[in-house]
């Protein structure tokens, strides 16, 4: 609670005492904002319609609208290299390191405006109004991701949708903004498995700068060669303890042991997260989680 303020008898003075005493306003969290819509949609089923791979008319505006912004009115100043490394099409392009709210705009600086790049980006981030989600999905160029366990069945199919049409399917493999200053950070395993289930041309983009904004900020990208996972894994490779697990999974004595699951796991996440009430961690890190949980 803030304290009462004092009145002085000055209207002016007492408006801006009352101002500094506000608290500012709580985050919600993705849980919160989840519960307040009835529920999340993630991916194609959000978006509603196949992604396109061509530049509409909406689009080109607001790419031009967003330049003005960025490099009239900020003059921001971004150096990019390597644009000759960029596939024709139906590609999945993974850049870092991701810092801030700028970097999908520095990718989308590198690329051409055709064929369009779709972002598996965070929802709870982007959907802060009403008009913010109309407007994103009416131009396109957004797969809503919900942090909190919801699969990654929704961002395969997505990912295969947008490379069925010849399109860029563009992730941030870190997965958050808070990474260490000056090199990238650990990466989940979202990205890689995209990367296997959809067997297609990956495109690794370099970004900096982008931590920090002010007037005239210099910022920087580089294209690196496409690679795929076929030549990252080398030719030994027979798909792992992933590919051994969906074998398993796939015979009958499998199917039969996975179905005992809901019995036997979920309740131990149900315990832990309502009657324990340990639905999230106060502290941000692994290691100050990890000795949270503990």
């Amino acid at each position: 609670m803030s304290e009462p303020v004092e009145s002085t008898g000055d209207p002016t003075s007492e408006r801006a005492a009352k101002r500094s005493s506000r608290l500012p306003p709580a985050r919600v969290s993705p849980e919160a904002l989840a519960a307040a819509r009835g529920g999340v949609t993630e991916g194609l089923d959000w978006l509603g319609r196949a992604p396109e791979s061509k530049a509409s008319l909406l689009y080109r505006f607001v790419r031009l609208f967003v330049r003005f912004v960025c490099f009239g009115l900020f003059r921001f100043k971004i150096a990019t290299s390597g644009q000759e490394h960029i596939p024709t099409g139906g590609y999945l392009l993974v850049a870092a390191a991701h810092r801030g709210w700028m970097d999908p705009f520095v990718v989308m600086h590198a690329l051409p405006v055709e064929p369009r790049s779709w972002i598996l980006g965070s929802g709870p981030s982007t959907f802060t109004a009403p008009w913010r989600e109309w407007l994103t999905k009416r131009l396109g160029g957004l797969l809503p991701v919900w942090r909190g366990g919801y699969g990654i069945e929704p961002h395969v199919a997505s990912a295969r949708a947008v490379l069925a049409n010849g399109g860029v399917f563009v992730q941030m493999p870190e997965g958050t903004v808070s990474g260490p200053p000056g090199r990238v950070g650990s990466m989940r395993s979202g990205w890689a498995i995209i990367a296997m289930r959809t067997d297609a041309p990956v495109l690794p983009v370099a970004i900096a700068g982008t931590e920090e904004l002010y007037i005239g900020r210099r910022m920087a990208s580089r294209v690196l060669p496409a690679t795929s996972v076929r030549e990252l894994l080398g030719s030994g490779w027979d798909g792992g303890l992933y590919a051994f697990m969906r074998r398993v999974l796939a015979t009958d004595r499998g199917g039969e042991l996975y179905a005992k699951r809901s019995g036997m796991i979920e309740p131990i996440f149900a315990d832990t997260k309502f009657n324990r009430r340990c639905d999230r961690f106060q502290r941000r890190g692994r290691s100050a989680a990890r000795s949270e949980w503990r």
